[in-house]
């Protein structure tokens, strides 16, 4: 924990807020430890936030748990309720996750915290790395997840990421600290469950230093995607925002594939499957004549060639599903 606080410290505007670090605060074991370790350094600095689903009858107890030993400990607790139901195609774990971030970083913009704080430990991270494996992911899943990061405008960060999650509960059991058990974690009809409860105790029998190479290996993956993202930004200023057509075709297919990808991740906030990205390809690279159209869904929209130039537009979000129809195009 000091060592992470020390690769990110507080922002010199946040030093005098009352409580600028804030632990997103379950009552499962990792959170219960990251709480007690962030109130043990940063005495009267720390405040403890609680996202109440409701997706299952055990989450009232958990928000009741939380506060009693956020009294216990004499911290502030904020609980904010969520419905998070799943979108068209998402997921409902996608959703919560999605609705978890949101309501997470609206409790720290209300109450001034600088950081929120995860309890994601070394066991997460190498599940997260599994399954990402598990569905052909690309880079930035394979670098799995970020020791710190920014959504909605707000710090968070994952002190636990290099620490054995068993070693947590064990020093937990030994000091006698209570602390939830969700037992949705037990359900193996989801995957992630299935990593947790089969494939990774196996790899950690038969390999017991996976949990430091392979966060070492996720490390190093992160390093070569933000190298790429540096190179595709270089590339974007070079062709013009939005590309010019022309001078997309002027690179490598690998750089043109990186581009593409920076471009529609940075700039319109989606992501181009693989057999979507290799059909863009094939059309840029054919795009030679003035009459030659480009119009394929990519991702939350549509790619589409206005003139000299690619374009996106995002999907239209219709009122129900019984209105919905194809946009129009724009640039035919």
């Amino acid at each position: 924990m000091r060592a992470w606080a020390q690769r990110h410290p507080l922002p010199a505007q946040a030093q005098a807020t009352p409580q600028p670090w804030a632990v997103a605060y379950s009552g499962g074991a990792d959170s219960t430890a990251l709480l007690l370790a962030a109130h043990a350094l940063w005495p009267g600095q720390v405040q403890a936030l609680h996202i109440h689903h409701g997706l299952q009858p055990a989450a009232e107890g958990f928000a009741l748990h939380a506060q009693r030993c956020c009294d216990q400990l004499g911290l502030p607790l904020r609980i904010e309720r969520v419905q998070a139901g799943p979108a068209r195609g998402q997921s409902p774990e996608d959703a919560a996750r999605q609705a978890r971030y949101a309501a997470l970083a609206r409790l720290a913009q209300t109450h001034g915290a600088a950081w929120v704080l995860l309890g994601q430990q070394a066991q997460d991270q190498i599940e997260t790395l599994l399954l990402a494996l598990s569905r052909g992911a690309g880079l930035p899943g394979l670098a799995a997840m970020p020791e710190a990061m920014q959504r909605h405008g707000v710090r968070f960060g994952r002190p636990w990421l290099h620490e054995d999650g068993a070693a947590l509960r064990q020093w937990l059991d030994a000091h006698a600290v209570p602390y939830q058990q969700d037992p949705s974690n037990q359900d193996t009809r989801y995957t992630r469950n299935r990593i947790r409860a089969h494939l990774l105790p196996a790899l950690l029998q038969h390999f017991p230093a996976s949990l430091r190479t392979l966060a070492r290996s996720t490390r190093q993956i992160a390093q070569a995607q933000r190298l790429l993202d540096e190179l595709a930004a270089q590339d974007l200023q070079a062709v013009g925002n939005p590309p010019a057509i022309a001078a997309v075709q002027g690179l490598s297919p690998d750089r043109q594939a990186n581009l593409l990808r920076h471009w529609l991740r940075s700039q319109h906030g989606t992501q181009a499957s693989a057999a979507q990205l290799q059909q863009l390809l094939r059309q840029v690279a054919a795009c030679r004549t003035r009459g030659h159209q480009i119009e394929l869904k990519v991702g939350q929209g549509r790619v589409l060639r206005c003139g000299a130039h690619l374009s996106f537009e995002a999907a239209a979000a219709p009122a129900d599903a019984s209105a919905a129809s194809p946009p129009q195009s724009r640039c035919l």
